[in-house]
């Protein structure tokens, strides 16, 4: 956990960059918050504290990263409460979630208050929308402002693709995290966005594959919350499975759905199926319904 903190740093001090003190206020909230109420459940319900586990403070980051900086503080704290009580604890703890409970808060405002989860802001005194958002109404975008985050909206922590990916590389070569599920997914997206571009008439559309790669929340989820150990498989083929239905569900969300992102539904759906990934994928026990001769 503490890996996945310091990995976090880059993209956490981008998004204060980029956005200012409301950004740092809602992350220090959604921290303090996601604490605070795993410490006051424990102790209500009289079970060891784990606040030291800093899996609560992972939770609160995660979430705040996904935010959009304008947002209301009293909301990202419901979130946050939200990730904690009812996704993690309420399930038995660290281990036992069945989702990652910083997306299913974040899914969980943007049902909820999804006016102000869609309002990024202003840039230069304009009302701004996401390079996604752009590209899906057929906008230009400039892609090294995408893959920098300079003058783009979004939330805090997805704007900068170089910031997510210095985290990314810290991990792997931490070897916290393996290379299968962040490969299958971003592999399996690109080549679908590719598919998809090809059969509309507009060739191999490298572009437009850059775009969407360096676009919205995808390197953030592939990197820090696909990987999720609790809600992801442990098998190698697993992994591998897990990652394609993540690319296939977020390149479907985003090309054909209404929204302009789909990262977040596309991990909470992938955990959903991790169960039977893992029972199709699971070794069979050597010797498993052999006869005894004798």
């Amino acid at each position: 956990m503490l890996d996945v903190l310091l990995a976090l740093v880059p993209a956490t001090l981008f998004g204060i960059y980029r956005f200012g003190m409301e950004a740092a206020v809602l992350i220090a909230a959604c921290m303090a918050t996601a604490v605070l109420a795993e410490w006051l459940f424990q102790k209500a319900m009289k079970k060891k504290s784990t606040v030291g586990d800093l899996s609560a403070l992972v939770t609160g980051l995660l979430l705040a990263l996904n935010l959009p900086s304008g947002l209301p503080v009293w909301m990202a704290c419901l979130g946050s409460l939200f990730a904690i009580v009812v996704v993690k604890q309420l399930f038995g703890g660290l281990g036992q979630n069945f989702m990652n409970p910083a997306l299913a808060a974040r899914c969980f405002l943007l049902i909820s208050f999804t006016g102000r989860m869609t309002d990024f802001g202003t840039v230069d005194g304009v009302s701004s929308a996401t390079p996604l958002m752009q590209l899906k109404s057929g906008g230009i975008v400039n892609i090294w402002d995408m893959f920098l985050g300079t003058g783009i909206g979004g939330t805090i922590g997805e704007v900068s693709a170089v910031a997510i990916l210095m985290g990314a590389a810290y991990l792997l070569i931490r070897k916290v995290i393996s290379i299968r599920i962040p490969a299958a997914y971003l592999g399996s997206f690109a080549i679908f966005i590719l598919i998809y571009r090809l059969f509309g008439g507009y060739g191999l559309d490298w572009a437009f594959l850059a775009a969407h790669l360096c676009g919205g929340g995808l390197m953030l989820g592939a990197f820090f919350m696909a990987t999720d150990y609790v809600t992801s498989p442990i098998t190698k083929t697993g992994k591998l499975i897990f990652g394609i239905v993540l690319g296939i569900l977020t390149a479907l969300f985003r090309l054909l759905g209404g929204s302009a992102e789909g990262v977040s539904y596309a991990i909470i759906l992938g955990n959903l199926l991790v169960p039977l990934i893992e029972k199709v994928t699971l070794p069979r026990a050597f010797g498993k319904e052999g006869r005894i001769r004798g």
